[in-house]
């Protein structure tokens, strides 16, 4: 089936063909398991709330979102799944949060669950996870490094759980680059490494050689030369034009500091990173500007945020604002399965314009398109 992009403005969505397919009476009922006790259970409040918000922008009262707690763990997330099912007769539910809590789900073979973890490796079958995963990034930035000639790039992986994903990721798109290399993020490995990765101490002797070098020759501008060498920490050309760094917050830090440290700034090479949600804190640091990351629509973002604290007087994150397009996405879906509610409304290839950007469904996976931005002079900048 040809792929079809459909701008979904929920106010106009025509409710005449809405009311010839099913009765009055019948709602369409979406399950929604978070945390709603427990240290998460703030998590799930927020997302209740956005969820409310896009209920309210449909504006269709057949429309019954059932929420139930997770407490944050994989027996009670089967368990309140299975009271869904059972007593309400739900097949689609929104969540769980966490990976963890999706293990025992496939024990639910008649039901599809939209998990909010952006993870894709391992998951039960009936589960599709909705978060911006691994493979969207790297797709945006295989894009980024096509416009930009970049075809020598390094990942630079940390070892946690995490790794798997980029791995999937990096044979999914295929995307050029020169190495994949694995650091410790415990500070002192981590230093070492990369001295090691950038060859460091080859090009810091190499600096050395090339001063007690001159020193012994007779030639013009002499002095002035040596002491312009003097003045550079290494000597020596880098053999890739990028580094993938796919980490975050201190630890992102740590390591683009390393890299200024073996003095590889991001003036020599391209400085790209994962999807930082915008983090302020990377603002600050010019010495490691500029920086380039996919990510969600920024504007739109930032306006959910403003439109969230007006509403509830609360901050939102990340969760809220995904959960806000997770109901429009499923409602769309439906609305295009003549309001049946199936499976194979996750397998048929299709595309959903959310507040993220465009969700793209095929064969029970999402994936994002996202937007590429940068940090420099201490802005955000939207580069496509």
């Amino acid at each position: 089936m040809k792929t079809l992009i459909k701008l979904l403005i929920f106010s106009l969505l025509p409710i005449c063909v809405f009311s010839q397919n099913i009765s009055a009476s019948e709602k369409i009922k979406i399950g929604l398991i978070v945390p709603l006790t427990g240290e998460n259970s703030v998590i799930g409040e927020k997302i209740i709330k956005s969820i409310r918000m896009a209920v309210n922008k449909i504006n269709d009262e057949k429309i019954e979102i059932i929420p139930k707690d997770t407490k944050s763990n994989p027996i009670d997330a089967l368990r309140v799944s299975k009271e869904l099912y059972n007593n309400d007769g739900v097949k689609i539910i929104i969540g769980p949060v966490f990976k963890e809590s999706t293990k025992y789900l496939d024990d639910l073979v008649n039901v599809t669950f939209i998990s909010f973890t952006n993870k894709l490796i391992d998951n039960p079958k009936n589960v599709i996870s909705a978060g911006v995963n691994a493979i969207s990034q790297l797709q945006t930035i295989k894009k980024f490094n096509k416009k930009n000639n970049l075809s020598k790039s390094i990942f630079l992986i940390p070892r946690s759980q995490f790794k798997n994903e980029i791995e999937e990721a990096i044979n999914k798109t295929k995307i050029k680059h020169k190495e994949v290399f694995y650091y410790d993020r415990e500070p002192t490995k981590l230093t070492k490494q990369i001295e090691d990765l950038t060859k460091y101490q080859t090009r810091k002797n190499n600096l050395k050689d090339e001063i007690k070098r001159l020193e012994g020759l007779s030639f013009k501008d002499k002095e002035t030369k040596i002491e312009n060498l003097k003045k550079k920490d290494t000597l020596g050309d880098i053999n890739f034009d990028s580094v993938v760094i796919a980490d975050f917050d201190e630890n992102f830090k740590s390591v683009a500091t390393s890299l200024l440290y073996t003095d590889v700034s991001p003036k020599r090479i391209s400085y790209i990173t994962l999807n930082q949600w915008f983090d302020e804190s990377l603002l600050k640091d010019n010495s490691i500007h500029p920086i380039y990351f996919p990510s969600i629509n920024k504007t739109n973002y930032d306006s959910f945020m403003i439109d969230f604290k007006n509403i509830y007087g609360l901050d939102g994150d990340q969760l809220s604002f995904l959960s806000f397009d997770l109901i429009g996405l499923v409602y769309f879906l439906i609305y295009e399965n003549d309001f049946k509610i199936s499976k194979k409304i996750f397998y048929k290839k299709n595309k959903f314009k959310g507040k993220i950007g465009i969700f793209e469904i095929s064969k029970n996976t999402i994936t994002h398109q996202l937007n590429f931005y940068s940090i420099e002079n201490n802005k955000f900048k939207k580069i496509f």
